[in-house]
Order: C-alpha cells, then sequence, then structure tokens
C-alpha cells in the first residue's frame, strides 16, 4: 500500500513538472513560435482551398490536411501563456487579452477546431473532393470562431 502511495506521488510529480517543463521559451519566442505555426497553418489551408477550386490533387490534398491535423493536436495551445497577449514575435501578437481569461469559450472553439482538424484528415484520406469541399467549410468555421472571440484585426 505504502509503495503504491510512493507511485502515484511520483507519477503526479513527473506530469507536473512534464507539463511545467514544456512551457518554454521567453514570451518573444512563445510568440514567434505560435505566429509561424499560425502561417503554417494559413498556408496549408490554402493548399486545399486551391485544390478544391482547381484540380484537386488527392495527395497534396492529404498532405495538407495532415499537417493540419499534427498541428491541431500539437499541444500548442502551451505557448498561450499569461503575459504573451503583449510583445513582439514577428510582428506584434493579435491575440485579444480575452483569450487568457474567457477559460469556457476557449475550450468550446478549441474542441471544435480539434474536431474539426482531425476530420478534416479523415475525410482527405477518402479522397471525396466534394466532401472535402464541405470539411473544409466546416474546418473554416472552427478557425472563424477562434478568430472572432480571441484574434485582434491586423493593423494594416
Amino acid at each position: 500500500m505504502k509503495f503504491k502511495k510512493i507511485a502515484i506521488a511520483t507519477l503526479a510529480l513527473g506530469l507536473s513538472t512534464a507539463a511545467l517543463a514544456q512551457a518554454i521559451g521567453k514570451p518573444e519566442d512563445q510568440i514567434r513560435w505560435r505566429q509561424s505555426g499560425m502561417q503554417t497553418l494559413g498556408w496549408n489551408m490554402g493548399r486545399i482551398k486551391a485544390n478544391i477550386d482547381g484540380t484537386y490533387n488527392k495527395d497534396q490534398v492529404v498532405q495538407a490536411a495532415n499537417v493540419i491535423q499534427a498541428l491541431a493536436n500539437s499541444g500548442s495551445g502551451i505557448l498561450f501563456q499569461p503575459g504573451t497577449d503583449t510583445g513582439k514575435g514577428w510582428r506584434d501578437t493579435n491575440v485579444k487579452p480575452e483569450y487568457f481569461t474567457n477559460a469556457a469559450k476557449l475550450k468550446e472553439v478549441g474542441t471544435a477546431y480539434n474536431k474539426e482538424a482531425n476530420e478534416m484528415a479523415k475525410v482527405a484520406a477518402a479522397g471525396d473532393a466534394t466532401a472535402v469541399k464541405a470539411q473544409f467549410g466546416n474546418l473554416g468555421k472552427s478557425c472563424k470562431g477562434c478568430h472572432d472571440e480571441f484574434r485582434k484585426e491586423d493593423k494594416k
């Protein structure tokens, strides 16, 4: 029984230490990394859109959908640490302070994005261009849901 308590305590300490260890980098590093991730996401969304609007290439769509799925499941939310609502990475951050205070809405939009990104990869693998187009719309809506709530407009 004592061994079991020690094992549980050790595991809990290890998990909490691992979680803390993942929040690495200075705030400007975290901002830059998440901006890079968003640029990669945007590029791959554009790749799918180009295939929907032009000559459909299943392999290209699958590649792009897999990148989107990987980003959605990467745990990159850790890069949104308190204090990173201001500052500069590659450019000024455009995350709203509400990102850090509205946990319920954040969970809602984050869960929707993750679900739609995972579904996009499944639909892309099946190869039906019509289904990809429909799922691309669902994925785009999930992105917009977060942007509407938590992203400041770009400065022109």
